[in-house]
This record gives structure tokens, sequence and C-alpha cells, in this order.
């Protein structure tokens, strides 16, 4: 068989042949990729919505001034004969002059009653200055703010001047009279809309905007000086709200032909239907019925309002066609102003792009101001051109022989052309031309279903699609129709509404102003509605009630909590969240919905959702019960012991694996410290004292001799990446590369100058919070101190504090906060902190105050307050202001004016957390101190009133209250929110084949394949040699644990409190970064999850804490997907000193085994042990403990394995035994078999995944044993070297290695054979292997990765021919 040389090293050869992916990668779950794992947990950002109308408007008065002089043409125009004669459809000639003027002015005043029955309509029949003087002065009077309309009709006077002037009467008709249009606009003021029908009019339009400007400057101008003319008079009005809209340019006439009107242009405007009709008979090109002629066309049948009659739909066809071209064409704000403003404008403005069409083609360019871009072309009027054709060719058949009406397919075909918008087009594309033709569907109760439906999968492509159809006009329509009863409509508009109160929740107001509630609460109590459909509901529901008083009363009012309560068991956990969530919102600070949730007990029935298998259920829970005890109230016994209760079942939560879950903990738990602040007060008060007078058996004292890890704790100036997750709480200082000297310097071992390492950067947590406390940048309370306390608590006897009972409900959610201050995951320790600091600042406030007021003297400085070791705050109001050094030194210099006696004068320990992102960087001086400049306060802050005075205590409780509850929220309900606000019909990229996600996944996977096929080949010809050196490196740290990735050349090696990457095929260092655990732990254990897939690295710290990590190893920031405490009770005191020296050394003699993992990707199990009297089981799917199965032994955990086809967990013990669990049987009976025949401590026991695999394990002592489960003796042992230090087997070859203090590897086959024997580095001086801290194989190659104590990391193989 020929063997490709690079097959061994090369897992990424290029994909050539085709290849059977193994479809086991596809069925595999993934651990810890959902949306809460990838997504930062907050709302989407709000889109300004520009769609509600700011300024509704009413044309409330119209004046209309015809100047027509009937029988008498004016001296400038010279008429064609015959010549253009109708106004307003009547032929002034055919009646006396006075007559013909006076019924014209009542026709014109019906035509425009059409569109505004409502206005105040006033003419003005050839007029003088005078009387228009008078009309438009007394019209603005009444219409005050609102919008008056001026209809001019100049066909009886000359022509607009080029001064802006128009031309009136004298009194007998005998003088033409200008009128400037400068006085009109004063007159006029504003808002107004002006229409000039008479030749020329584009000349009034110029003279308007000219003399509008002129108004503009003096304006200016007057403001400036006050002894200008204008200052002194009322001011005149600006003319930017009119509107005007001319009948042609300033150099065009008005068209004479004489089949045409002679006021074509108001004809249009007014009467648009008619005029298109007549228009459209008298164009030339070919029609459906040729014999249709102006006569016919006044004769078709029915009225203009009713949508049921031939004239009725082609209005309402002729509406929608307008309203789509003005949409297409126009600027968004543009439309909103014209379109949607005021009725009457709204329907002018639609008419006068028909006028445009129109009189284009009679030369006459129709002028608006603000002007329009041209639409006369656009291909809309093609479709109005067919419908008119089609029911114009209907029209001999309905009138002679009654015939009944078929209506238009223009509204069905309109919906198709969006239903192939909707299915075919791309994602980035511009909106569809036919959304406000949907619009008016919904207005027809036909098509109506089809418009919902087709209107919801539009507003399902996102966010902008719903800021589109609500800028349309969709609001009022879809309102509407909550009114009705269709039961088929129910679904449909349910899902709409979601979609536009995820985007825009303002619109709760509207909803309970129109009862609109009532329709969701109706929807969600009604059984016969799928789940999804009641999700939506209690969405919309959710949204009414938040923060929004009237709602909360409506909903209550509406059965909304009972309601909710019998869906809290729903088995479609979307609707269990929402369900919770709404109920947490509507007793938000809603004293008498909470009341009502008493009596239903609202509370107990939550507590079932605090195990939910969802973890997001599990948060809404959380998020319900915190608002339910956050009720500002006033308080009885009754609901103290409701609160004492909630408070209780909540602390159950401490340990949840959800950091989701525990921030909505920490958030629910501050709204109890608020209502209780006086009781925590005590508390903390208590707790400060008793860690002050306590010295606490630390770890980590600040003593570390013997220390082993130099580059720790010596000036490795910025080695560390910054790691996003730990934002402002503590970041690495970015470096890619090491600096190659001082990788190889062997600094200081005792680490006595100050190092920038991750181990002792500053506790002063999240610099960016403004907290109650007396400075932003320092907290009074340092981790370390809440650590102290943390373990004080657990050990101490608190029976002697006084005041407050040892067990008392307050104490008790002290120490769960204490607990959660630190979390492994960085935001709920963040959130946890800022409460503990709040309270404690309380408490030290007041009681400064009462020892000042006893003083009797306000300056002098009271005595020292409980306060973490380096952080002062200065009694009398002085704040401390610097930031806390990064050396460990006894905190600042003190500060001037504060008194000595505020200082402990012992040295802290140093700090765990990292410190603030962006370090000072200076050398630390000798002997720690912290630089000069820190001496002096830089800046006042928040609370600081100055030195000598004490802060006013009653602006700081407000102060402190509104801080507590504004700045603790998780973001998780806008988070939820933002579902409903994306696609929900669209398929998820990892399902779309032709995605870049699918894409990558399949690269990954035949890769996988290759290496799984490509290493079995070498493992079965059998490895007879295994020291071929082909990676060494030095590790910034001394490895403490090494893992391969299973497919890529990639190697992860943790030291104590940091991760570095290695690639082994090119030697090079890929990442280095900080793991975040305290530094008095360190990680015992890692795990690459979804190895197959989207890696995430896991590590396990020997205070039982459990971190994932992604984006290591690649150019991007390492982030923390998630954290939490894996096994709780592994308190640190428990365990000797971190490993130094001890660890070659007997392992009894050690502090445990730390923490001990076993990942099983097939279930998604992770199984937890280590110095524990337990083997815990997490499902990481659920994020919950699911198994907590006792081991039944005295000594710790030291090496797990297990099996999932056979149920079966393999634990080796620190006392040699090795157990045989059976995950399936309860506690009692599931220890099946145990195995004492090792003397010692158990290195490694490894259960075989096959059918009949076996039990593999070893000892210290050196003596491998192997077992079948079925037998309760070892079935074969073999002798290996004594002292060992470290050892693995490897998974599929038969191999395993040893690795003792004596500086040796020997690795074994399974018959016991030697097969190779490793003392000294290939090539790198012949230097001796330090003693071995690690020892792994690669799950698929036959290699080995070894860390030594010398800080040296390298990876041995098979002899090249194999490869």
């Amino acid at each position: 068989m020929k063997m490709d040389t690079e097959l061994l090293h090369s897992p990424m050869v290029g994909l050539t042949e085709e290849e059977e992916v193994d479809m086991a990668d596809w069925n595999l779950p993934l651990a810890f990729m959902k949306k809460r794992h990838t997504e930062k947990i907050e709302g989407s950002k709000v889109l300004a919505q520009s769609w509600r109308m700011k300024d509704r408007m009413k044309t409330v008065s119209v004046a209309l001034v015809l100047c027509l002089n009937v029988g008498v043409d004016p001296p400038d125009v010279v008429k064609t004969s015959p010549c253009a004669r109708l106004e307003c459809w009547i032929d002034p000639l055919s009646m006396s002059p006075q007559k013909a003027l006076e019924t014209i002015g009542a026709n014109l005043q019906k035509q425009y009653e059409n569109w505004q029955p409502r206005a105040r309509y006033k003419q003005s029949l050839d007029p003088t200055v005078d009387e228009v003087k008078k009309l438009c002065s007394s019209l603005r009077r009444n219409a005050k703010e609102e919008r008056v309309l001026f209809h001019y009709n100049g066909h009886g006077v000359p022509r607009p001047t080029v001064n802006g002037e128009i031309w009136v009467f004298n009194k007998n008709y005998t003088q033409y009279i200008p009128l400037s249009i400068y006085d009109l606009q004063t007159w006029m003021g504003s808002p107004s809309i002006f229409v000039y029908d008479c030749s020329n009019a584009g000349i009034i339009v110029k003279s308007f905007k000219q003399f509008a400007l002129q108004r503009e400057q003096e304006l200016e101008v007057a403001a400036i000086n006050p002894n200008h003319p204008l200052a002194q008079m009322p001011l005149p009005p600006s003319m930017k709200n009119c509107i005007q809209l001319a009948a042609c340019e300033a150099s065009e006439l008005l068209p004479m032909n004489p089949d045409l009107p002679a006021d074509l242009f108001t004809s249009c405007l007014t009467t648009p239907i008619k005029i298109a009709l007549r228009w459209f008979c008298m164009q030339k090109s070919s029609k459906l019925v040729p014999g249709v002629t102006l006569d016919l066309i006044e004769k078709i049948p029915g009225r203009l309002n009713d949508r049921r009659t031939p004239l009725g739909e082609l209005n309402w066809i002729f509406t929608a066609i307008t309203d789509t071209i003005a949409w297409n064409v126009l600027p968004r704000d543009l439309f909103q102003k014209l379109f949607r403003q005021d009725l009457l404008v709204a329907s002018l403005f639609r008419n006068f792009l028909l006028a445009e069409r129109i009189m284009r083609s009679y030369n006459c360019t129709p002028v608006s101001s603000p002007r329009l871009p041209p639409t006369y072309m656009h291909a809309m009027w093609q479709a109005w051109d067919l419908a008119v054709d089609i029911c114009l060719s209907q029209l001999p058949t309905i009138i002679e022989e009654g015939t009944a009406f078929r209506h238009s397919p223009f509204f069905a075909e309109q919906l198709t052309a969006f239903q192939v918008w909707l299915t075919m087009g791309v994602e980035n594309r511009n909106p569809p031309e036919q959304l406000p033709i949907v619009l008016q569907v919904l207005l027809s109760q036909v098509h109506r279903l089809r418009a919902l439906d087709l209107l919801g999968r539009f507003l399902d492509l996102g966010p902008w699609a719903v800021s589109l159809a609500l800028s349309v006009g969709i609001f009022p329509y879809v309102l509407k129709l909550l009114q009705s009863s269709a039961r088929e409509l129910r679904p449909l508009l349910v899902f709409i509404w979601a979609k536009i109160l995820a985007v825009d929740s303002s619109c709760q107001a509207d909803l309970v102003k129109d009862n609109g509630h009532k329709y969701f609460l109706s929807v969600l109590a009604d059984p016969y509605m799928p789940a999804e459909h009641r999700t939506m509901a209690v969405f919309i529901l959710a949204v009414i009630v938040n923060n929004y008083n009237t709602g909360q009363e409506a909903c209550l009012q509406g059965n909304l909590i009972a309601i909710c309560l019998e869906q809290l068991n729903d088995p479609h956990p979307l609707l269990r969240q929402w369900v919770a969530i709404c109920l947490g919102r509507i007793w938000q600070n809603f004293d008498s919905a909470r009341w009502c949730g008493v009596r239903d007990s609202a509370h107990e029935k939550l507590y079932s959702l605090l195990s939910d298998p969802i973890p997001e259920v599990r948060c809404a829970a959380v998020f319900a019960l915190g608002t339910f005890v956050g009720n500002s109230a006033e308080r009885t016994d009754h609901s103290t012991t409701i609160d004492h209760n909630v408070a209780m079942m909540l602390a159950q939560l401490i340990n949840d694996g959800s950091p989701i879950v525990r921030k909505e903990l920490v958030v629910a738990l501050s709204h109890l410290v608020v209502q209780y602040e006086s009781n925590f007060c005590t508390v903390a008060l208590q707790f400060m004292e008793e860690e002050k007078n306590y010295a606490v058996p630390s770890p980590a004292n600040a003593t570390e001799t013997g220390n082993i890890t130099p580059s720790r704790d010596s000036p490795a100036i910025p080695r560390l990446r910054s790691v996003n997750s730990y934002t402002n709480l503590r970041a690495a200082t970015s470096a890619r590369t090491l600096n190659k000297s001082l990788q190889n310097l062997n600094l200081n071992e005792e680490g006595g100058s100050a190092a920038f390492s991750p181990g002792n950067l500053s506790t002063s947590s999240s610099a960016s919070s403004t907290l109650g406390s007396p400075d932003n940048d320092e907290y009074l309370l340092s981790f370390e101190t809440i650590d102290k306390m943390r373990r004080v608590s657990s050990y101490s006897s608190l029976n002697s504090l006084i005041g407050v009972s040892f067990n008392s409900v307050y104490t008790q959610i002290w120490r769960v906060l204490l607990h959660l201050a630190a979390d492994p995951f960085p935001d709920v320790s963040d959130l946890a902190m800022k409460v503990l600091n709040s309270i404690a600042y309380k408490a030290t406030m007041n009681a400064r105050t009462q020892r000042i007021l006893d003083s009797g003297s306000l300056t002098q400085s009271a005595p020292a307050s409980p306060t973490s070791k380096g952080t002062l705050i200065h009694q009398a109001g002085a704040s401390h202001r610097s930031k806390r050094s990064s050396s460990p030194s006894s905190g600042s210099p003190p500060m001037p004016g504060a008194s000595s006696s505020s200082f402990t004068n012992e040295v802290p320990k140093p700090p765990t957390r990292e410190g603030p992102p962006t370090r000072p960087a200076y050398t630390p001086t000798l002997g720690g101190q912290a630089p000069h400049s820190q001496q002096f306060p830089r800046t006042r802050k928040m609370f600081d009133k100055g030195p000598d005075q004490t802060a006013e205590d009653g602006d700081e409780t407000a102060a402190h209250r509104s801080f507590i509850s504004a700045t603790l929220q998780t973001g998780l309900c806008d988070w939820s929110a933002k579902y409903f606000a994306q696609p929900v019909m669209k398929i998820p990229e990892e399902h779309d084949l032709e995605s870049q996600v699918r894409k990558e996944r399949e690269w990954r996977f035949l890769r996988n394949a290759r290496v799984r096929r490509q290493s079995q080949r070498i493992t079965q010809r059998g490895v007879t040699r295994l020291d071929d050196q082909i990676f060494i490196n030095r590790n910034p740290g001394v490895p403490s644990v090494v893992k391969f990735h299973p497919f890529n050349p990639c190697i992860a090696v943790a030291d104590k409190d940091s991760i570095c990457f290695w690639d082994w095929e090119k030697g090079e260092r890929l990442d280095y970064f900080y793991n975040g655990n305290p530094r008095y732990t360190r990680i015992t254990a890692m795990e690459y999850l979804n190895g197959h897939d989207c890696s995430l690295l896991l590590t396990a710290t020997d205070d039982g804490a459990l971190r994932v990590w992604k984006n290591f190893a690649d150019q991007r920031n390492p982030e923390m997907v998630t954290a939490w405490q894996g096994l709780s009770d592994m308190l640190p005191t428990t365990r000797g000193l971190a490993r130094r020296v001890s660890i070659y050394l007997d392992r009894s003699k050690q502090g445990g085994a730390g923490m001990v993992v076993d990942w099983e990707q097939e279930t998604g199990l992770l199984m937890t042990s280590g110095d524990v009297r337990v083997i815990r089981i997490w499902d990481t799917e659920r994020e919950m403990k699911v198994q907590d199965i006792p081991t039944g032994a005295d000594s710790c955990v030291t090496t797990l394995s297990c099996d999932l086809q056979r149920s079966l967990v393999a634990a080796g013990l620190g006392d040699g035994s090795v157990r045989v669990y059976d995950r399936r049987m309860g506690p009692n009976e599931c220890r099946v078999m145990t195995y004492r025949e090792h003397g010692a401590w158990v290195v490694k026991a490894h259960l075989q995944k096959e059918p009949d695999g076996q039990i593999i394990s070893v000892s210290v002592n050196g003596d491998v044993r192997f077992f079948d489960p079925r037998m309760p003796e070892s079935i074969n042992v073999l002798q290996t070297v004594k002292g060992l230090t470290a050892l693995d087997i490897h998974p599929q070859a038969n191999l395993f290695a040893c690795g003792s203090m004596n500086q040796f590897i020997a690795v074994y086959n399974f018959n016991g054979d030697v097969i190779s024997n490793i003392k000294y580095y290939d090539g790198f001086m012949g230097q001796r292997i330090g003693a071995i801290s690690c020892l792994a194989f690669h799950p698929y190659w036959p290699h080995l990765a070894v860390g030594s104590n010398d800080y040296y990391m390298s990876i041995y193989s098979a002899e090249k021919r194999l490869r």
C-alpha cells in the first residue's frame, strides 16, 4: 500500500478525490452554538420610525377666486376659433353671463366637496383687490394653524406679470387691477395651498418663491437690528409650508383644443376620472372596442365612492395607481408630506399626476412646488389604460343589454406581481412597486385574505420591510381589521402585529386606545389556536404592558394574568418563555397586578419554570419573579413573606449552568436588595467587620516561595492578547509575538517586582460602571474582599453576629450575591459586584454619617470604615479617587487630608482579576510603591462634595436607588423580542445547501474523514517506534495540561491560568490568552467541544469552574462563550497550595486532583468530578445538572472515562480504587463495580468505547491493569516505571505513554513491550528532558505531546517511513 509522506502531518491536503463524508459528523449535535451563545444579549438597534405623521393636517377653508368676466376676452390672449369653452363642464355662453358665473362657481365648489366635504368654502366671483383681501384674511383667522386653499382661475384676465402680480377687477369692471403675490402671501399666511389655473402660471410660482425668500431675509435683518421697522410689527408668516400647483410653465399658454374643457387643469385636479376617460377616447391608439363614444362615457353606471360599481372601481384603481407611482418615484419624506398628511392635498397631488400626463400631450407642463420628478411615463399608467379599456369594452353590452359588470382583474394581477417579487427576488433588491396597492386591497373583502398573507410574508423579510410598510400607511388598516371577527384572519393579523411591534413598540398606545389588546387576549385564550400563534399573541401583549401603565391596566382588566398562568406549562418552549416575560412585565411597578398574581399564586406556578430544560425559559421565569418582588409599594407582613419565599426559591439557581440565567438572577435579587435596603446594609456591615477580623488561610498568600513559574511573575511585559469577553473587566495587553529575548529570560524566581502578569492585575473591576460608590474607578469591595468574605462565610461561625439571625433570608441572599460576584462569567460577576458595592457603600455612608453626627464635628476624619485592604474611603466625603496601582503595594499612598487611621497596614493579597483595559505603561518603582501621579485626585466624582462637607444624604439615596434599578438590566427581553423582528420563514443559513456556512462545514467534514481514514491506516499497521521529535518550543508558562485538536494541526497547552495554542505542523505560536481564573486556582483539565466542526475549548479549574472559549488560534480575539461552576463544593481551602514542586513528589501529599472532566459529543453530556464526593453530569444542551452520582469513596476522583453506548462511567480515585457506575440506575445502586487492586493514586483510567471495551488503569506505582467491567478481578497486569507523574492511553493504537519524575518518557504497547524511551531533546543541544508535567496522545495520529517542567513542549511521532 503506497503511503503519502505528507499524510501524517497534513490533514489539510487539497481535497481532490470525491470522498464520501462520514455521516457521523453530520449527526453529531453541537454544544454551545445556540443564539444565546453566539450573539450579544441585547435588543436590536431601534430604527428611528419616521412613518408617524408628526403633524397631521386638515385643509379647513377654501377660497375659490374666479376671474372669468364671461363674454369679454382679455387683451393679451388671441383665442382660436373654435376654442375650448367649458369651465367646470359648463359652457358659459349657454346662459346669461351673471348666471353662468354663479353656476360655474357652484359647480367648482361641488367638485372640490367630493374630495373634502367638511371644509368651509367661500366663492369670490370676479372680485376686486379688497374683496380678495377680506376673503383671505377671514379664512386665515378662522383656520388658525390649519391649512387654507386658494384656487385662482384667471381665464378672464391678463396673464400674470413678471413682477409677481395676478389680475383682478375694479368695482365697475372697467379696469384690470394687479394684485401682488407678496400681499396674497401676507393675507393667506401659512400653511396654505395655491392652485393657479391660467396661462404662464409658472411665473406666479417663481415670484412666490422670490417673495418668500425676501421675507426670510427681512426677518433675519429685523432679528439682528431692533430699530428695524419690521422688528415692531407682528412677524410675517413663513412661507416654507406652502404648496403650489400651477397649470403650466412660465412661457406656456393653456391648450385651446375645442374637445377639451377650458379649465383642463382644474378638471384633472377635481374630476380626474371624467377627464381621463374622455382623454382616453380621444387617443388614436387601438382599443379593445372601437365604438365607445364620448356620449357613452357619460353613461357609465355607478357612483365614484361605491367600489362595487364600474365607476367606483375605476376610481379605486386610479387611486391605487397614482398612489403607487408617487410612492415609487418620490423621496420618502416628500411622499409622506404630500400624500399622507392631508386628505385634500393627497387627492390633489394624485390628480396632479394625471394632469401632468394629459397636459403634456398638449405641450403644457404643469408645475408644482415642491417640485415632483416626472411621472407621466411611469409603467403603471399602462396598467391604468388596460383597466379603463377593459371597463369601457363592457359598456355597450351593459347599457344596451343590461349584462352584469365583470370586475377588473387589476388587483388580483398586482397581488400576483407582489407574490412573484416575494418568491423570486434576491436578498438585496429594490422594494416591491406594488406595496401601496396591497394596502388598497386590504379594503376589499374579496382579496383581503390573500393580501394579508402576502403582507405578512413581506414583513417577515426584516425590520426594513416593516418600516417600509408603515411608511406606506399600512397602520390604520391593520388596526381597523382588529375589529373584524373573522377567524381565518386571526393567524395572519397576529403575525403581522407581532412583526410591527417587534420593530416599533410605540404602537402599544394605539392598540390600547382602540381596544386592540382584547383581540390578542382572545387569541391567547383560545386553546384551538396553534402554539406559535399564541406565542405571537402573548409577545404582542408583553409589548403592550411593557413600561406602559395604561396597557398594564387594560390587560389586567382583560384577565391577562389568569390566561397566562394557564399556559405556563405549554409544551412549546417559546410560548412558556413569553408567557413568563409577559407576566413579569404586567406586574412590573404595578401593584394591583402583583396582588392579582398573589391571589392566583402566580409566583408558585412560576417556580416550575425555574427547572425548565430551556435556559431562556428559566431566564424568563427569573425575570418574572424578579419584577414580582421588585415592586416599590408599601410592604405588609404578607408581602414580605412572599418576597422571602421567592428569594429563597431563586437562590437555588445560584449554580445554574447558563450565564444568562445567573445574570437575570443577579438583577432579580437586586430588586429585593433595593426593597429591603436597610436590612441588607446591616448584613453588609457585619460581613465587612467579620472579614476584617478574620485571617483567611488563603492559598493565595503573598509569600509564594518555590515559585516555578518565573515568567508568570517576572516583568514579561505585554504578551497576552486582550480577550473580548472580559470587556471593561480585565484585559490583557495585546501582543501577538512575544519578545524572543524575554522568552528565555529566567528572571527573579520570587516575582518580587510587580509583573503585568494576568495573575496580579488590578482588582478594580469594570471601570465603566457608575456606581453609587464614592468613585467610579474603584470599587469599595474589591474582588479580593468579596472572595474572602465568601470563604469566611462558608466556614467561620457567623452565629456571633448581632442583630440579624445567622440564617436570615438577608444573610443567605448576601451569600448568594457574594458567590455570584466570584462567578467565572465576567458579566455575572460584574453585575453582582455592582449590587454588593452599592449596598456596602450605602452601609458605610450611613455608618459614617452616624459617627460624624456623634462626634459633633464635620471636618474631622472619621475612623476607618471596613473596606477592602488597599482601598479607602475618606470619611468626610473626599472620596478616594486614585486608580488602584497594579503593583501589590499597600494600596495607594495616603491622600492629602486622609487620616492615617483609614489605612490597613498589612500588605494585601495580590489582586486576582485582570486590570482595566488600558493599563498605564510604567515600570513599577522599587518597593512596589505606586507612581506619584496617582497621589492627587484627577477629577471630581459624582458624590464628591468637596473635602470638608458631608454628602447630603437625601440626594444620595435617590441617586443610589435609581442607579441600582436603572443600570441593572440584562437586555434579555429585548434580545428575545429580536426573534420576532428577524425572518421566521426563511430557511436558516446552515440548512441552505448553497450557503457559505454549509460549504465550510462540508469541507471540515471531508477533512475529518480523511484524518480518520489515513491515521487508521497507520495505526492498523502497528506503530513500532515513537520517538521522532516533530515539534519543540518553549511555552510561556509551565505546561500543566495539553490537548491535541482532533483534526486541525493545533495543540492547546495550558499553564496555571493561561492557554497557549501552537500549530505543530508549522511550529509557530497561534495564540496565548488568559483564562480568567482567580490567582489561587489552576487549570487542571481541557476538552475540545465540537472538535469535528466549529471548535470550542473547555477549560476546568480546580475551584470547580468551567469556561468555554471560541475564536482562539485564529486571527480574532478569543471570546468566552459561557462559564459556570461545574462543581460547587470544591472550596479552594480544601486543597493545598497550587501545584508547585510537590507535583513530582508523592501524589498523596498534594492538594488533590483538581477538577477532572470527560466529554461526550454524541449526547452533549459533560462528566465532572475531582476533589468532591460525586460525579456530576451536565447536559450542555439544557445547560443544567442532570445527575449526581455519589462516588461512595472518601478520596478524590483523579480520572474519568465514559462510554455512552453502555451508559458506563469509570472513575479512578486517589485511594487507588477504580469504580464503575451505571448512569441509568439510582444513586444508591449505580456503583456496579469497585476494583481495589492499585495500592496508590490512579493516574489514568480509560474505558474503551467498543461494546466489549475494557478498562485500562494505571497508578502512580506504574502498575497497568486491564479490567473487564463484567469481571470482579483484573484480566491482565503490566508493570512499568515507578514514580509516574503523567500518563496517556492512545484511543486508537494500542499504546500508552508514561512520564516520570526521573525525567524520561516510556512508550509501551498493550503487551507491555517498551517501544520507545525518550530522555533527551532532539537537537536542542542534547539537553535532558525536564520533569514531565503532562502528556497527551493525539486522538487519531500516532503523535505524543509532552510538556515538561522546564517550560518546553515537544511532540513525538512514529518514524518517518510509516508516514
